[in-house]
């Protein structure tokens, strides 16, 4: 990709890439169903989505949001 974020696979960096071009309330290609590391199953309604349950910050490029297997979890409360 010509953004150069496909090649990013951890998601604090995913997270810290997204924020820092100021997309991080951009909604993804698909409003993938997350299950969460606790059990819960949650949308991802933007690209940087916390669990609501126990906080785990997902997070995901915009150009790479069609793809589950590119949401990556970032940390408690990461974002």
């Amino acid at each position: 990709m010509s953004c150069g974020c496909s090649r990013l696979e951890d998601g604090k960096a995913i997270v810290d890439h997204v924020k820092s071009k100021g997309k991080e309330k951009i909604k993804p290609r698909v409003a993938h169903q997350i299950a969460c590391e606790c059990g819960e199953m949650f949308t991802m309604d933007t690209v940087i989505t916390n669990c609501p349950s126990c906080g785990m910050t997902y997070g995901v490029t915009p150009c790479s949001s069609g793809d589950i297997n590119k949401v990556k979890a970032a940390g408690i409360q990461y974002a």
